[in-house]
This record gives structure tokens, sequence and C-alpha cells, in this order.
């Protein structure tokens, strides 16, 4: 382990302090270099200061660039994570944590020498097991619809009492309530809030409708 290598404690730590800010965390890919900056002011002025940049266009790594520089007080990390090659470039781009859709021991395992904590995805308690063995406790659940669910969160609950979960893909304002009513779920992601067909305050409203879900 390096000396710039936080502890995964330190990282566990860190994943539950972002989330806790978040509570809803928008699943952003950029489409055009000239949207990085008005749809992240849009979602921030409906609150929403926990981003995921995710790594699905060739403009995620400018996007984390250029937030972290020009948004300081902006909380940019990078989701569709895949390889370890992709997180030393999440590194070097200054992003703040990272997210992957699923795990791979390879991932898993270059994560630990990384300085940024990781929110490894799965779908299934296998997955989860080769995480926490080693020492993982913090998981995104994806698709979270898809693979159970609420019900998945509360049988997870069981066997997994110290884990807790960022469920994505198929989180919306007709089931997000129940998704953080769950005693396992730290925060949300999803992308509903980020249709700028009509406008960036349309998402700057969509953005603020659904944190108000949760007041």
């Amino acid at each position: 382990m390096t000396p710039t290598t936080a502890s995964m404690a330190e990282k566990i730590a860190s994943i539950d302090a972002l989330c806790a800010r978040a509570r809803i965390m928008p699943v952003v890919t950029i489409a055009r270099e000239e949207d990085i900056l008005p749809l992240a002011d849009a979602l921030d002025a409906g609150g929403l200061q926990v981003l995921e940049i995710t790594l699905r266009s060739p403009h995620g790594l400018t996007a984390i660039r250029r937030l972290r520089q020009e948004r300081p007080h902006l909380c940019i990390g990078a989701g569709t994570v895949l390889n370890p090659q992709m997180l030393a470039a999440v590194e070097e781009a200054g992003g703040q944590f990272v997210v992957s859709p699923g795990s791979t021991d390879e991932l898993l395992h270059a994560a630990l020498q990384s300085p940024l904590p990781l929110l490894p995805g799965v779908a299934s308690a296998s997955e989860i097991m080769s995480g926490y063995a080693l020492g993982y406790r913090r998981f995104k659940l994806f698709p979270a619809e898809v693979c159970g669910g609420v019900a998945a969160l509360k049988a997870f609950g069981g066997p997994f009492a110290d884990v807790r979960f960022c469920p994505t893909g198929g989180v919306g304002p007709a089931n997000l309530q129940r998704y953080m009513a769950q005693a396992n779920v730290m925060c949300v992601g999803g992308s509903w809030m980020l249709d700028s067909s009509a406008g960036w305050d349309a998402v700057r409203q969509a953005s603020a409708e659904a944190l108000a879900l949760l007041d």
C-alpha cells in the first residue's frame, strides 16, 4: 500500500459522507462538451451537488477535469469504470470517487491501491461476497429494478447487515421513496432528471422536485 492510498475504513467513511450529501446521485453522460457546465449548474441549482460523470462518452474525462477546476464546490466522481486503466485515468483527471456497473477481481484489487473510493456494482449475493472478502462494504445495486429492487435489498439486509447500497437502474420519482426508506440504502442513482430537451431549467426543476420527495 502506497502512502497516498486511503485505508478501506477511510474510503467507506468517504462514501458514506458523499452519499449523505447526495441522497440522489445523478448519473450523467455528457453528449456535447458545451453541455458540461450548464448541465452541472442546472443540477447544482436544483440541489444535486454530487455528480457521477460516466465514461460512456468521449467527454467524460474532460467533464471531470473541467468541473473539478471550474466548479470546485461540487463532488465529482466517475461512473462506468470498467477496468484498472479507466480507474487510473479518473485519478489523473481529478475524480473524487469511482463507480462501476459490475465487479471484477481485477478492478476490485486495483481499487484497493487507489486513493479513490470505489462503489462496485453488484446484482447478486455472490458478487457482494466477492467484494466483502476484500473489505468492501458499500456497493451499487445495478440494475436495481431488474435484479429485485426493494425486495432484493430487504433480502440482502439479513446476511449482509453491515453493507449499504446505492441502488441505480430503474429508480425514479415513482419508487424513489420506497428505495430510500430501506435501512441499507444510503442514496440512489438515476438519470430521470437529466432530460435537457425542455431546457436547463427543466433539469433544475426535476432535480428540486426529486429532492422534495425526500423531505
